[in-house]
């Protein structure tokens, strides 16, 4: 039974250097990693904290700020930046330091030969000073950083560069000729036992070609918008960075330490994607065999539940993004390998205590930002439980249909026989959620979120006492605590359950609306009403992207550009690294804030699904491109199967219909989409869209 208390933490922000705390004044960081080593380059303009900092941990341990190999415990990152005197070789040892200054300082992404690299520039004193963050290989942990230092004035300068991290440091003397400057690398290395730091410095470039390779071959994208770059290369940049080299990702990192089956699998899509697909597959075999037990129930915060309180749309989720990696890489080694805990994860929901026999549906006490009973959730059906699951059915019916293909007659009756009754079941659920029932879940403002077992919708919440909440929080305070609207009722339309032109499509999203600014002013929504809000107030990145992706299928762009533009304002943009929320925080006993990687999947999937339109399957690549208002012109490289799509979209002018050039040739539309072959060479694709 899930306890009041499981994320309940001591981690007191106010204890210690201000350096332990996530969210500092106008706080960005800029996460680097290869699987073996993680790092994220603290930017901190807004006066709190070290104003260039640099975290480094271990990606297989989880852990608080606080706890990263970096943080010292009275000094925080001050000993990671880069300290310079200057004046003879014996006085420079005892000179005065210079360092990075908030209103001296620059930083942002870059990259060094392709390969993703935080770029900080400052100036202080007689220097100005570059570091250049950037992991040099594929295959060890180490993370480079290059410094180069130009000294004002024709003299000869000698400067003393020093720089540690905690048990670590360098400390060196160098010359500069007059107008020239001096360059060298900081490699930082974690030790074999993974807890410690080693720093030495190279006189040359330590970048390899495996990660240039790495980086070059996947998704690349320019959408003739400054704030659409900037959010793709951010989040295609950052997604692998917090992966380890055995698929470990922290739901939150600093916040959670801890594990779920949705987010991960949204992740090895969103790698997918991202044309990295290596990563992405790992991810999904370590939650095939280490996430799922015998049964088909998943973990979620890294806990097995019992059936009242399982989250069963995880099932869903799960095989929906298997079976699109599948589509995205063509490979279906994975799931042939794992069939077993497929053929689980598809029969699991459908057991007897889950379902409502005079409906169909699905049914328990756990709700999709995981309420539960002690927050008032009463037994029901959750939207997102049948949406999932039904999406989850489809996809098994896919696989097996798609395995049955190279089994012998005997495998390939069974396959075809489980892919029947899983399409059959999948069916059957959406037409008792969407169709003319009493309990389906729609009513006038379009999809609701929930229904009690009696058939009435669940509009409020009651908290126990046993749920133990601070005063603080929104659902200890007197009154309704409502639970409509919800973001999450708007995943019908985003993953095209739905029409987007249909009226429950277009009710769901303007009531979506209540959901922005409702206790604050900066903007943003909130993931669901505010007043039956167990945690803290704000607004959250990734449930804002669910309100972009269904207004974008929707075609209301102003919406779009809203939420992307909100992204873009917030503490974390300068590094497009968002928290989870943004708003007051109770820590303790929440945990304090942290960043969270779903966002970037969501960032992916809205500009390469939705609007570069790629959605490979069975048949080949089907291709929807819709330009955003104000967009005339986007080209893409995308790796899918193996092959590289170079993709041309661009407005027509004026009266010019819509066309598609396949390598050159004219291809006929079907329906809104073009439908590419699946084929084993690199393909160009130039596509017209009329105004």
């Amino acid at each position: 039974m899930i306890t009041a208390t499981e994320h309940f933490y001591d981690d007191d922000p106010l204890r210690g250097h201000p350096d332990v705390r996530t969210r500092l004044a106008d706080v960005s960081y800029f996460f680097l990693g290869n699987g073996f080593i993680q790092a994220a380059v603290q930017f901190a303009p807004g006066g709190e904290g070290t104003p260039l900092g640099l975290v480094v941990m271990n990606p297989e341990r989880f852990g608080r700020k606080r706890d990263a190999l970096t943080v010292d415990p009275v000094h925080g990152l001050e000993s990671t930046a880069i300290r310079i005197a200057a004046g003879t070789p014996a006085t420079a040892v005892e000179g005065q330091d210079f360092r990075a200054v908030r209103d001296r300082l620059t930083v942002e992404w870059a990259q060094h030969h392709g390969v993703p690299a935080v770029l900080a520039r400052w100036c202080s004193g007689p220097f100005e000073v570059q570091e250049r963050f950037y992991c040099p290989d594929r295959c060890t942990p180490r993370l480079a950083r290059e410094v180069t230092v130009r000294a004002s004035g024709d003299a000869v300068a000698h400067v003393r560069v020093r720089t540690g991290a905690r048990t670590t440091s360098v400390d060196l003397v160098r010359t500069i000729r007059g107008g020239g400057d001096m360059q060298l690398w900081l490699i930082y290395t974690l030790d074999r036992d993974g807890k410690t730091l080693h720093a030495a410095t190279s006189a040359a470039d330590p970048l390899e070609d495996d990660a240039r390779r790495y980086w070059t071959q996947g998704t690349h994208a320019s959408f003739g918008d400054g704030l659409l770059d900037r959010l793709f290369n951010s989040s295609r940049f950052q997604l692998p960075a917090v992966v380890s080299r055995h698929g470990r990702i922290d739901g939150s990192v600093w916040q959670y330490n801890r594990e779920w089956v949705r987010d991960q699998a949204f992740l090895a899509l969103g790698l997918a994607m991202a044309g990295h697909p290596a990563e992405g597959g790992t991810i999904l075999r370590r939650l095939l065999r280490e996430f799922v037990t015998d049964e088909g129930a998943t973990v979620d915060s890294s806990e097995v539940r019992s059936a009242d309180e399982v989250e069963l749309d995880q099932n869903g989720v799960l095989l929906y993004a298997l079976r699109q990696y599948v589509n995205w890489t063509g490979d279906t080694r994975l799931a042939a390998s794992a069939w077993d805990r497929v053929v689980a994860i598809a029969e699991f929901p459908l057991r007897p205590e889950f379902r409502h026999a005079p409906s169909g549906l699905l049914c328990n006490t756990r709700e999709f930002w995981e309420r539960h009973n002690v927050h008032g959730i009463e037994p029901g059906f959750e939207l997102t439980h049948q949406l999932f699951v039904s999406l989850g059915l489809s996809s098994a019916a896919a696989l097996a249909r798609l395995l049955a293909h190279d089994e012998t007659r005997t495998a390939a009756s069974s396959l075809l026989a489980s892919a029947g009754r899983w399409e059959r079941a999948a069916a059957s659920l959406r037409h008792a959620t969407l169709g003319h029932t009493p309990v389906a879940l729609v009513d006038e403002r379009g999809f609701v979120k929930r229904r009690r077992l009696d058939g009435a919708v669940q509009e409020c919440a009651v908290a126990r006492a046993e749920a133990r909440l601070p005063p603080s929080v929104p659902l200890a305070a007197p009154g309704e605590h409502r639970l409509n609207p919800d973001t999450s009722s708007l995943l019908p339309v985003v993953f095209g359950w739905v029409e987007p032109a249909s009226t429950e499509a277009i009710r769901t999203l303007a009531e979506s609306e209540r959901l922005w600014n409702q206790a604050w002013e900066a903007g943003g929504y909130g993931r669901y009403d505010v007043s039956s809000e167990p945690d803290s107030p704000g607004a959250w990145p990734f449930a804002s992207l669910f309100v972009a992706r269904a207004a974008f299928e929707i075609g209301q762009d102003e919406r779009v550009w809203r939420v992307l533009r909100w992204l873009d304002s917030v503490p974390g943009a300068a590094a497009g690294s968002w928290f989870e929320f943004y708003g007051p925080r109770a820590a303790p006993p929440f945990p304090q804030v942290g960043i969270v990687p779903w966002t970037w999947a969501e960032v992916i999937f809205l500009l390469v699904h939705h609007l570069l339109g790629a959605r490979p399957d069975e048949r080949g690549i089907r291709l929807r491109p819709r330009l955003l208002s104000g967009l005339e012109h986007v080209t893409a490289v995308l790796p899918i199967r193996g092959r590289r799509m170079h993709l041309d979209v661009k407005r027509s002018r004026s009266g010019e219909p819509s066309a598609c050039l396949l390598d050159g040739r004219p291809l006929r539309a079907v329906g809104r989409e073009w439908l590419i072959p699946h084929d084993n060479d690199d393909v160009d694709v130039e596509i017209v869209l009329c105004r």
